[in-house]
């Protein structure tokens, strides 16, 4: 089971190029735009799965917790940028956050759910700026609501495949870990790719 994991992954990171999912911002301004552009974007899959995949290691109220912290810090990173507050180092922050969230499903350490929450919506305001850098004020309601609802929808999947392994209760903790750590090394080889 885990040389079938190890192989796909291997196979899907061999195959992927760097994250392109910023359209050109005469684009945007529907909701299908904001809906579709998580969607297209490696660096934003990886990490809003994997903040799906903490918040189902935790349990209890941090499935709702946790991608709620992410989903609404994130739409006040992108109305601060709409409303024109800088905020340096974006980009990296945001490959930062595959890599520690990744690492943080792997290593499973037993955080309290308000301090994971904390940790996410902290990364979540830096998405949520990128995002509203790259639009003009035209059509923002829209996208953001696209946005939040994609992005509430990977956490899902997140949660569900974090859940889902749960039924191999002997494999559970591994292959968690395993997606984890293939998280971290991909947000490792985004930094390094471009």
């Amino acid at each position: 089971m885990f040389k079938r994991l190890a192989f796909a992954a291997t196979a899907l990171f061999a195959a992927t190029a760097p994250a392109l999912a910023h359209l050109n911002p005469a684009e945007h301004g529907s909701f299908m735009a904001g809906f579709s552009h998580p969607l297209f974007g490696l660096d934003h899959i990886l990490v809003m799965v994997a903040v799906g995949l903490w918040a189902a290691t935790l349990g209890g109220r941090a499935l709702v917790a946790v991608p709620a912290a992410f989903v609404g810090t994130m739409v006040f990173g992108f109305a601060a940028a709409l409303l024109g507050a800088p905020l340096p180092m974006v980009e990296p922050v945001i490959l930062a956050s595959i890599v520690f969230i990744g690492l943080m499903v792997t290593f499973a350490l037993p955080l309290p759910v308000a301090g994971v929450a904390g940790v996410v919506a902290f990364f979540a305001f830096f998405h949520g700026h990128a995002h509203g850098a790259e639009l003009g004020v035209a059509g923002a309601l829209p996208f953001a609501a696209g946005f939040a609802v994609a992005t509430a929808l990977l956490h899902a999947a997140g949660i569900a495949l974090g859940l889902g392994v749960g039924r191999w209760r002997q494999e559970r903790a591994g292959l968690t870990r395993f997606a984890g750590l293939a998280t971290a090394l991909a947000g490792l080889w985004l930094a390094f790719a471009g």
